[in-house]
């Protein structure tokens, strides 16, 4: 993920997350809203109930790979905010890929 595909202003983080659509499964949260640019940007957010500093800097390492694995899979003309579920850590990476994968298959095939 570069730089400039981060959705950085609290301000804007907020709005995303309470007027956007959003989608869930047991380990992720993904709000969604659409833009005029065609850059898709991208927040992550990890609460502390999933662990220290270093665990949740850890997982925010790990999402920002999937997405870079899936971003593909994104539409170019909206806004992510990524949310992680407390159970996330109880998972192998391949079984965090496969669901994360199938939740942004599910988040493009609704709109």
């Amino acid at each position: 993920m570069k730089k400039y595909e981060v959705v950085k202003p609290n301000r804007l983080f907020n709005e995303i997350i309470h007027t956007g659509k959003f989608f869930c499964n047991k380990y992720f949260i993904i709000y969604m809203k659409a833009k005029a640019d065609f850059k898709p940007c991208f927040g992550i957010a990890v609460g502390k109930k999933n662990g220290n500093a270093v665990t949740r800097n850890k997982i925010k390492r790990q999402v920002r790979c999937l997405i870079d694995v899936n971003k593909k899979l994104f539409k170019n003309n909206y806004d992510y905010i990524i949310m992680i579920k407390k159970d996330y850590h109880n998972l192998r990476y391949s079984e965090k890929l496969k669901e994360f994968s199938d939740l942004v298959r599910k988040v493009q095939n609704e709109k």
